[in-house]
């Protein structure tokens, strides 16, 4: 009796404490990933607005790619942590924000850190 008694009250203690850390996980790394999304975009519409509407081919390669990386941006599921594919888009928008980066000859460093979050160029 002592014994199952004794699970029934560990095993409720288990559950909440589980939750309280999932919750926390699942906060601070959904922070992180919101950041990092969010500096990505500013960039791009930044950029947006700054290359001149030119029909050069240079230009209009790099608009395109802008264009590209606000697309895949706008269509990530903020909203759903259950989407199965969340890390494959990340990584997909990642490359993305990279690939347009070199087009656009800026190094960038994007780092989340307990002391800043930053992205540099």
């Amino acid at each position: 009796r002592f014994h199952g008694k004794g699970y029934q009250e560990g095993y409720a203690e288990g559950s909440h404490v589980g939750a309280v850390e999932g919750r926390r996980y699942g906060s601070l790394h959904g922070a992180k990933i919101g950041s990092e999304i969010g500096c990505y975009l500013g960039f791009a519409l930044t950029w947006q607005c700054l290359l001149p509407k030119c029909t050069d081919e240079k230009n209009s390669k790099k608009i395109r790619a802008l264009d590209s990386l606000i697309g895949m941006i706008q269509k990530f599921p903020y909203e759903d942590p259950t989407y199965d594919k969340l890390q494959e888009d990340l990584e997909k928008i990642r490359g993305k924000f990279k690939q347009v980066c070199s087009m656009l000859n800026v190094q960038s460093d994007f780092r989340i850190g307990t002391e800043r979050s930053s992205l540099t160029f």
